[in-house]
């Protein structure tokens, strides 16, 4: 899953965080409230949070999800600097225009610096260094890094931060067909990485700006979303209220429905604006210049892993999709009268689980009491729990009670919801595969 292996096996007991019972009270939206509550974020300041062990986790599994889907549309991973000279922004035009976005501020020899709120004017003439030709072309290059943009009213937790996490894919090809061809790709790539995610993302037509006439959004559904768009039910083409003329599908002429949604993703078709800026040019077969076209592709993973807790969760807390619960299994052992023998039971179960791979945190708590650890539990959600109770007393091979914080079925549990201990760690590793 990408997580570093020193972290897979964790006793609840020696967790850094732990669950609160107040939480800000100028954070109203679903997000904030859940995961600060349950100690995966901390927040810092408007817009500003530290992600928790817990959070950690799940913020580097959306991004390995992500990751994995960027390299497999050809783009290759780098990391360019968030501190940028004023030069490149001069150039495009962009320092004097976007004050109210981008922080900046004079450094030691007067030198003005910025913080990096996109990458454009950093990652062109990166490629203007390394790309001279057409053989040299299409190329692709990603990162994931912290974004900083002077929000005036930081709000909606990791939905609207001053600082938070963006992936961001830029292209370089020969012509604008080469470009339609990979925006294509790019296009297929998020509707994978969305729907892994446990999201239901819908392709949304958003304005192109000077670049073209539509750019894309990727918009999830939900009455806690900041954006209104129009939705399709009849031909899918869907569009945002910016570029919305009247009610009525352009593609069919049906008329749409207005919904809330929050976007998780987006994709422009940059094109030469640019290059042009950076005199980027490439020898063409027949030897004369061209101009590369470039595609920008965004997903910013803190954001979705806040849309993922705003559409998935209950009055409990949190309920993790499978490809991003922080850890696979959550095992409790449950104290009463037989105590000893259940933590044994528990003990043993751990070390099942552990043998098998799989990714568990144990809550190991002598000092709490049952309804506490099922709070906690359901407030943490984790995608299966694992319970050690009264129920796993018995002749035989121990048994544990194991349910999907969804609420969804296992096959391979009995009527009460019940396996053994060996058979659960086998095949909840399978499950995950």
């Amino acid at each position: 899953m990408g997580v570093n292996q020193r972290d897979i096996f964790m006793r609840q007991s020696n967790l850094f965080s732990k669950t609160i019972k107040e939480i800000p009270k100028e954070e109203t939206s679903i997000n904030a409230q859940l995961l600060i509550k349950a100690g995966y974020i901390d927040k810092l300041q408007a817009g500003v949070y530290s992600f928790l062990p817990l959070g950690h986790r799940v913020h580097e599994k959306v991004k390995n999800v992500i990751r994995e889907e960027m390299n497999a549309v050809h783009g290759q991973e780098i990391y360019m600097p968030a501190l940028h000279p004023k030069a490149p922004w001069a150039k495009t035009g962009r320092w004097e225009s976007e004050t109210e976005v981008m922080f900046q501020f004079v450094g030691r020899g007067d030198k003005d610096l910025g913080l990096g709120w996109t990458h454009e004017e950093v990652v062109t003439p990166l490629g203007k260094k390394f790309i001279q030709s057409y053989k040299d072309l299409p190329k692709a290059v990603y990162q994931i890094q912290d974004k900083f943009r002077n929000e005036r009213r930081a709000k909606s937790g990791l939905l609207r931060g001053r600082e938070f996490s963006m992936k961001d894919l830029y292209s370089f090809h020969i012509s604008e067909e080469d470009l339609s061809r990979y925006y294509d790709d790019v296009l297929g790539a998020y509707e994978r990485i969305f729907k892994r995610l446990g999201l239901d993302a819908l392709l949304v037509e958003a304005s192109g700006g000077a670049f073209s006439k539509y750019s894309h959004e990727f918009q999830v559904v939900t009455k806690y979303g900041e954006d209104i768009i129009f939705v399709c039910e009849k031909c899918g083409r869907n569009q945002n209220k910016e570029i919305i003329e009247e009610n009525a599908c352009p593609g069919c002429g049906a008329k749409r429905e207005e919904k809330k949604a929050i976007e998780v993703g987006n994709i422009f078709k940059l094109k030469t604006r640019y290059s042009d800026a950076f005199d980027f040019k490439v020898q063409d077969k027949d030897g004369t210049l061209k101009e590369v076209h470039m595609g920008c592709y965004g997903i910013g993973p803190s954001r979705v892993m806040g849309t993922i807790v705003e559409v998935s969760h209950d009055d409990n807390g949190v309920i993790w999709p499978k490809e991003v619960t922080p850890y696979q299994v959550h095992l409790l052992a449950l104290s009463g009268k037989e105590g000893d023998t259940i933590k044994e039971i528990a003990d043993e179960t751990y070390e099942l689980f552990k043998k098998e791979g799989l990714e568990v945190l144990y809550d190991d708590r002598d000092s709490v009491s049952p309804g506490e650890k099922f709070a906690d539990a359901d407030l943490y959600g984790m995608h299966i729990r694992v319970v050690v109770g009264k129920k796993s007393m018995g002749s035989g091979d121990p048994h544990v009670e194991v349910t999907r914080r969804d609420g969804a079925g296992l096959d391979f549990v009995d009527k009460q919801g019940r396996a053994s201990s060996a058979d659960a760690a086998v095949k909840i590793k399978e499950y995950y595969r």
